[in-house]
């Protein structure tokens, strides 16, 4: 199971995008709301989450991953639960994934101490231990980050690529024409 963090303000495209394409190379993927099933994102677009992050236990999952939009963003540092689940899966072996802004909470629960990561642009300062390196996305180890809300589908690709390997996320590219 894939848990893909929806908090008030989140960044569209970079929730939506992967969710898509992990649904179409088969993983089970679910939108965790916090607060509430129907989460507003930072454009003004309404997601009808799967579950509520506060009424799921989030620490089952084989991944979690985290759209920026310093809304969402500000709404997973405003959640002891969703923080709490983030580090559990990591710490139990399974995967930590963010983009855009929400490579930050994953440096402020010491997940990407001493990894090579990527964020927003000017987010650097908040990547304490990491090492930022400006790419659309970076896999080290069990971290998957991604850049911005241009780069959600090499983001979800790598997403795949972690979880279902290489040739499944050249088929679900390949599907969706995408390059």
């Amino acid at each position: 199971m894939v848990y893909i963090i929806l908090g008030k303000g989140f960044e569209e495209a970079e929730a939506i995008v992967p969710c898509d394409m992990l649904r179409r190379a088969g993983v089970d993927v679910r939108f965790a709301g916090i607060g509430g099933r129907e989460i507003v994102g930072g454009h003004g677009i309404t997601v009808c989450a799967d579950c509520v992050a506060e009424e799921t236990d989030l620490s089952a999952a084989e991944m979690i991953v985290l759209p920026g939009g310093m809304g969402g963003v500000n709404s997973i540092l405003g959640s002891r639960i969703v923080l709490n689940a983030v580090k559990t899966v990591y710490d139990k072996g399974g995967y930590a994934a963010a983009i855009c802004a929400g490579p930050t909470v994953l440096a402020k629960l010491g997940i990407t101490d001493g990894k090579r990561a990527t964020c927003y642009p000017g987010c650097e300062e908040a990547m304490g231990g990491a090492k930022p390196t400006g790419e659309a996305v970076v896999i080290d180890g069990r971290v998957v980050t991604g850049k911005a809300p241009g780069t959600a589908y090499d983001f979800a690709f790598a997403l795949i690529e972690v979880l279902r390997g290489k040739d499944a996320a050249k088929k679900v590219a390949a599907g969706a024409v995408y390059r």
